[in-house]
């Protein structure tokens, strides 16, 4: 076994050391009001210990963009500064076949109607649709659009000049990120984890409305704070007893979304699917596979699931954020990712593959800064 490999599988273990974070319910169902230390914690602080591993990394194998190498037919290897649509190009009729259909379309003022509409139709997508940013981030600039007219204003409000992509909407309640790497050196390919992802909801009494429920759930007062989201809900509503209200289309932690660790419904038959899919990509060995399930049994099956989006060598440890989780397995998760990333790096440099540079990543890194805040809001 090469040490590449074990260290693959040591990743893919760390989670299920915990088997509390196994969880027994549909995806629909299961949701909690508690928060883990990790989101609890200023980012800046998490930042800290995270930023020594990268440097001690960075010294062992003599370069801070090593990771950068991972994936080397994505932009700094899916590190930062990437678009979505760089990953759907790399596919072939495999993975094409599991994932959402989608487009791309420059933003242009005024917006062209007939040119969105001829977009939409080559791409076999209808309204209800996802509109969001190729250079996105944190779920900013992710909103579901029902019809012309709101395509239109999202359209008219987004960066000219920039891309968006419009894709099909998943009816499917179930998210998860599957977290992939593949040994350069021998082709082996391994899932490293699952994080399961729920949407901010409130679940009716039939007695307190919608803002009442709110105010006592600490999730989702993180709605009506953060910024750059949009919250279209009544909140003077009194949702039926048992009813379960949606209050966001997309499920980050920045407005009150939940992560759980779903690394005991890895098995034989999902790993096989992934890897599947993850070969029939040009060169990529890192990243994450968010996609839409109907339900747990069916994703354990390798089956019954749609991808929305890849991302690359930036994807983030986010199951670490189950609230199960205490803070040193969380960070154990994180810095395992660092460190499988960097020898993955290593075996690509191996291979004739150069890192981006310093300059390069910084430059990267400021443009997809300085886009974010201007994208219309999500909601």
């Amino acid at each position: 076994m090469t040490p590449l490999r074990a260290s693959l599988l040591v990743t893919a273990e760390i989670g299920a050391a915990n088997p509390r974070t196994a969880p027994a319910q549909p995806a629909a169902l299961l949701q909690t009001n508690a928060r883990s230390i990790l989101e609890r914690m200023p980012k800046w602080l998490i930042c800290v210990p995270l930023t020594l591993q990268w440097l001690w990394l960075s010294a062992r194998y003599r370069s801070l963009t090593l990771p950068s190498a991972a994936n080397p037919g994505i932009t700094s290897g899916g590190l930062i500064g990437e678009g979505k649509l760089e990953y759907f190009d790399t596919m072939g009729p495999v993975a094409r076949a599991v994932t959402a259909r989608s487009c791309g379309v420059v933003a242009v003022t005024p917006p062209d109607a007939r040119l969105l509409s001829q977009a939409l139709l080559a791409a076999h997508i209808d309204f209800p649709l996802i509109a969001k940013p190729n250079l996105g981030l944190c779920g900013y600039g992710v909103r579901r659009i029902d019809d012309e007219t709101a395509l239109l204003s999202y359209m008219a409000a987004f960066p000219e000049g920039e891309t968006v992509v419009l894709q099909q909407y998943l009816q499917a309640e179930g998210e998860a990120g599957i977290f992939y790497a593949r040994d350069p050196l021998t082709g082996c390919g391994c899932v490293t984890g699952l994080a399961l992802r729920y949407f901010p909801r409130v679940v009716g009494d039939g007695q307190h409305s919608i803002g009442q429920l709110m105010a006592l759930d600490a999730r989702c007062q993180r709605l009506c704070s953060t910024p750059h989201h949009e919250f279209s809900e009544d909140r003077s509503r009194v949702p039926a007893a048992g009813e379960v209200v949606r209050l966001s289309t997309i499920g980050s932690t920045r407005v009150g979304g939940l992560y759980r660790n779903g690394v005991h419904w890895v098995t034989p038959a999902l790993t096989a699917a992934v890897d599947a899919i993850a070969q029939d990509m040009t060169d990529f060995h890192f990243g994450r596979f968010d996609v839409r399930f109907e339900t747990l049994e069916a994703l354990a099956a390798g089956q019954g699931f749609t991808i929305m989006e890849v991302n690359g060598a930036g994807s983030e440890a986010i199951q670490a954020w189950d609230p199960d989780i205490s803070l040193w397995a969380g960070f154990q998760m994180i810095f395992a990712k660092q460190k499988l990333l960097f020898a993955i790096g290593d075996a690509q440099r191996a291979r004739g593959v150069r890192p981006i540079s310093v300059r390069e990543l910084h430059r990267l890194n400021q443009r997809q800064n300085r886009l974010v805040i201007r994208y219309p809001r999500s909601n």
